[in-house]
C-alpha cells in the first residue's frame, strides 16, 4: 500500500533531478531561517510532563499535525502558490496577512515571521525578476507565505512544495523531543517513518479545500504556546 502510495505520488509530482535539488535545498536545516530555534509548545509540554515518552510524543504530534498544521498551514500555502502562479499580488498580500492573524499567541507571530522575513531575505537567489521583492505587504511575510511562494516562483511542482515543508515542521517537532526526553535516534526515525502517509494524504487533501473550508481548533496548542512565553528555564524561543 505504501510503496503504490508513492509511485502514484512520484508519478504525479513528475520531480526531474534538478526540482528535486531545489527541494532538498528549501527543506534544509542548513537553510539560514533559524527554524531549529523553536518547539511550538512542545517544550512546555514536555516541562510538565504532558509528553514524556514515545507514546506520548507521538500523539502531540500526530494531533498539532492534523488538527492544526494540515488543517491550515497546508491549505494557505497552497493558496499562496496559486496566488504567486496566477501573479496576483493582492491576494498574496491578503493571504499573508490572514496566516499572521492566525497565530494565536506571541510567540507564534514572531516565530512565523522571523523565519519568513529571513527566507524573503533569499528570494532574490531564486527569483531574479524581483516579482516577490516587489510586492508590498502589509504584515511581515509570514513562514508559511514566503516559503510557498518560493517554491511557486521557481515552478517547484506544489506537492513537493508542499511536502518538503511540512517535513522541515515533521522534522523540526521529533528533534525537539529528541533533545528533552529518553528518545533514541532509531525511535526517532521510526517516528517519522511512521508521519509518511500521514504527509501524503494531508498534501493532496490541503490542495482541494479553500480559504473557506480551512479551520482549526487547537486550545491545547495555543495554551501551550501561551504558557512557554514565561517558562523559566527553556531553549528554545517558542
Amino acid at each position: 500500500m505504501v510503496i503504490s502510495v508513492r509511485s502514484s505520488l512520484v508519478r504525479r509530482m513528475l520531480v526531474r533531478p534538478p526540482d528535486l535539488l531545489v527541494a532538498l535545498q528549501f527543506g534544509s536545516p542548513a537553510l539560514p531561517i533559524g527554524g531549529f530555534a523553536y518547539s511550538q509548545g512542545l517544550e512546555w509540554a514536555i516541562e510538565n510532563r504532558i509528553v514524556s515518552d514515545l507514546a506520548t510524543v507521538r500523539a502531540w504530534i500526530l494531533d498539532s499535525f492534523q488538527l492544526n498544521f494540515a488543517r491550515q498551514e497546508l491549505i494557505f500555502w497552497s493558496l499562496v502558490y496559486q496566488a504567486v502562479e496566477n501573479r496576483n499580488p493582492g491576494k498574496v498580500g491578503k493571504l499573508n496577512e490572514r496566516i499572521y492573524a492566525l497565530k494565536e499567541t506571541a510567540e507564534l507571530r514572531q516565530e512565523s515571521t522571523q523565519m519568513g522575513e529571513s527566507l524573503a531575505k533569499l528570494h532574490s537567489i531564486w527569483d531574479p525578476s524581483r516579482w516577490l521583492g516587489g510586492l508590498t505587504l502589509s504584515r511581515p511575510w509570514t513562514y508559511t507565505a514566503a516559503h510557498s511562494a518560493l517554491c511557486a516562483v521557481v515552478s517547484l511542482p506544489v506537492t513537493a512544495g508542499m511536502l518538503v515543508f511540512a517535513w522541515s515542521w515533521l522534522e523540526n517537532q521529533v528533534l525537539t523531543a529528541v533533545k528533552h526526553l529518553p528518545l533514541g535516534q532509531t525511535q526517532a526515525q521510526a517516528l517519522l517513518q511512521d508521519m509518511h502517509l500521514q504527509l501524503v494524504n494531508a498534501t493532496e487533501a490541503a490542495q482541494a479545500r479553500t480559504a473557506r473550508n480551512f479551520g482549526s481548533a487547537t486550545t491545547g496548542f495555543a495554551i501551550a504556546s501561551s504558557q512557554h512565553e514565561t517558562q523559566y528555564s527553556r531553549i528554545f524561543r517558542s
